[in-house]
């Protein structure tokens, strides 16, 4: 899974990603909007890896074979998220509707200073999620991320945003590590995407749609080690202006003797992916991992 997505150059003319940001924050979202017409189109026509992958994906969530139609929506769906993270960037989380569900998972322990680690993944817009977060309390926030592959539309995002810049911290350093630690210690939020795996990763297997695919354990392992509690988090585009927001607590704690560890650990990850199954199949057009997930080449 690493190299399949590790290897994927990132797409797109940078000149032209400024254009559409610029079209999207000074003339409205409709118009940056029809853009994405044709830029779906483009991709879904010419990407063929990434096409395979998402007919692949959608055969699963839809327990059926998906048209072409699907392809589009699957895309498109994709786009229309990018777009809206300019929106959250700038502050402008009020244009849309947003409706919430579990939050209290995650403002209860915030209240009793406990630090969390918000387990998301590439399900919809994570972006929601981390602007909803911020509101719960004036607590620190970081994200701990693979930065490698984004670089040019992070830059973009960086510049519309330059505090989550600094909130940003790369994986795979000790350094990120403890400074990830210390977040947690201030009673702070880390962010993790924990559905990728990366060069190196230590991985456990799982049943994801009844097939065998392995995940990182790090996330994990990382909120194990620092004794925080871990909350699910996925944020659902529902089409137009509508997101859809589910928090749920995963584990109030990993904490387990060293020898049954990675025991605890494989059965609340086999947990997340059950529930990223779950959410899979209510919105099966946000799943964002347009790689061959299973292995099946």
């Amino acid at each position: 899974m690493s190299q399949s997505w590790l290897s994927q150059e990132e797409r797109g003319s940078p000149l032209l990603m400024r254009l559409i940001t610029w079209i999207t924050l000074r003339l409205g979202r409709p118009a940056g909007r029809v853009l994405l017409v044709p830029i779906s189109l483009y991709f879904l026509l010419f990407s063929r890896r990434a096409r395979a992958a998402s007919r692949l994906y959608l055969r699963r969530a839809l327990a059926r074979k998906p048209g072409w139609l699907d392809l589009y929506r699957h895309y498109f769906c994709f786009s229309a998220t990018i777009l809206d993270r300019l929106y959250f960037l700038s502050g402008r989380h009020d244009y849309f509707e947003i409706e919430v569900h579990g939050a209290e998972s995650i403002q209860k322990t915030l209240r009793q200073g406990r630090g969390c680690v918000l387990l998301g993944a590439h399900l919809g817009s994570f972006e929601v999620l981390r602007s909803l977060a911020l509101q719960f309390g004036q607590v620190p926030f970081a994200i701990l991320m693979h930065v490698d592959n984004a670089r040019k539309m992070n830059a973009i995002m960086n510049s519309l945003n330059p505090a989550l810049a600094d909130s940003i911290i790369s994986m795979g350093s000790p350094e990120g590590l403890l400074r990830a630690r210390e977040v947690i210690e201030a009673g702070g939020i880390v962010g993790i995407l924990g559905d990728r795996i990366r060069t190196g990763d230590k991985t456990l297997p799982c049943r994801f749609f009844g097939t065998a695919a392995n995940l990182p354990d790090g996330p994990l392992s990382f909120a194990s080690i620092t004794h925080a509690p871990v909350v699910l988090g996925i944020g659902l585009y529902r089409g137009g202006r509508r997101y859809e927001v589910h928090f749920e607590m995963l584990a109030e704690s990993l904490a387990a003797p060293r020898a049954q560890r990675r025991e605890i650990i494989q059965g609340h990850l086999q947990h997340y992916v059950s529930r990223l199954e779950h959410y899979c199949r209510s919105a099966p057009y946000n799943w964002f991992n347009f790689y061959d997930y299973w292995q099946t080449a």
